[in-house]
C-alpha cells in the first residue's frame, strides 16, 4: 500500500467525519430517553392543587385521570377518599358523559364543627358512563367544605378500569425515598390557616363551578421542566461536538 493510500484511510479528517455522527446520535438518544421518561411520569393519575392549608375550607380538588393504553379506553374511575382524616362537604361536579355514585361511610371518630357533629363522611366516589381515549385525559372535579388540620397529606387512591378489563391501582403510598410505580394522588397539607386555601377562579360556561388556580401554576412549572431537559439535551450535544473537535489535529484545517 503506498503512503498516499495510508494517508486516505487514517486520515484525521476521515476519522473526525466518522465520531460526530455516532456522537451526534448517542446524544439524540440519551435525550429522547430522558424526554421519554417525562413523559412516563407525567401520565399518573395526580389530585390538583398538589397542597392546600390545614383545614382549608370551601376550595375544590381536581383529579387528572390520563389514558396510558394505545388498545383501550379509560371506563370506570374510582377514587377512594381517606376516613381517618375525612373530607367535609364533598359536592361531585358533573361531568359530560360520566355517571357519578357517592358512597358515604360512617366516621370511628366523629368530627366536631361549628354546625355540629359530623358522623359519616364520603368515603368513595365512582365515575362510569364516560370514555378516555388514547392519548386524552379527563378532569374530574370534587368540591370540598373543609378539608382536615390534624395531618400533613391526604392519599386518594385510585382504581382506573379499561375497556378491556384491565385494572391499574394507583395505591402506592410515599415510600422512603422510592419513587412509587403506581404512586396513589397525594395532597400535601401545608401550614396555615383554613380561609388560606388554594385561590380558585370560576369555570366559564358550567353554571358557576369552579376550579383551583393553582393547577396553571402546576401546567407552568411541568413547561419549564421540560424545557430544561431539552435545553440539557443540546448542552449535551455541543459539550460532545467541542469534545471531538478539540481531539482533531490542527494539522487538518491545511488542504
Amino acid at each position: 500500500m503506498s503512503a498516499t493510500e495510508i494517508h486516505s484511510v487514517t486520515s484525521p479528517t476521515s476519522a473526525r467525519r466518522a465520531v460526530l455522527p455516532r456522537a451526534g446520535a448517542l446524544v439524540a438518544l440519551s435525550a429522547f430517553g430522558v424526554l421519554a421518561a417525562a413523559g412516563v411520569a407525567s401520565a399518573h393519575v395526580t389530585v390538583h392543587p398538589e397542597s392546600y392549608a390545614k383545614g382549608a375550607t370551601d376550595g375544590v380538588l381536581t383529579f387528572r385521570v390520563p389514558n396510558e393504553e394505545a388498545g383501550a379506553a379509560t371506563s370506570k374511575v374510582q377514587v377512594f377518599l381517606p376516613t381517618d382524616h375525612p373530607v367535609l362537604g364533598v359536592l361531585v361536579h358533573p361531568q359530560d358523559g360520566w355517571k357519578p355514585k357517592v358512597t358515604t361511610t360512617k366516621l370511628k371518630t366523629p368530627v366536631k364543627t361549628d354546625d355540629g357533629t359530623i358522623t359519616e363522611a364520603v368515603s368513595q366516589i365512582t365515575w362510569t358512563g364516560g370514555k378516555i381515549g388514547a392519548g386524552e385525559y379527563a378532569d374530574f372535579d370534587v368540591a370540598f367544605g373543609a378539608l382536615p388540620d390534624d395531618t400533613g397529606q391526604l392519599v386518594f387512591k385510585t382504581l382506573q378500569t379499561y375497556s378491556d378489563g384491565k385494572i391499574v391501582r394507583w395505591i402506592e403510598t410515599p415510600g422512603s425515598g422510592e419513587e412509587a410505580q403506581d404512586p396513589a394522588p397525594t395532597l400535601t397539607l401545608t401550614q396555615g390557616r383554613g380561609e388560606d386555601a388554594a385561590p380558585v377562579s370560576a369555570k366559564s360556561g358550567d353554571g358557576g363551578s369552579v376550579e383551583a388556580a393553582a393547577d396553571g401554576n402546576d401546567g407552568t412549572a411541568r413547561g419549564l421542566g421540560i424545557g430544561g431537559l431539552v435545553v440539557g439535551a443540546l448542552g449535551l450535544a455541543a459539550a460532545a461536538f467541542a469534545i471531538v473537535r478539540g481531539r482533531s489535529p490542527r494539522s487538518d484545517a491545511q488542504p
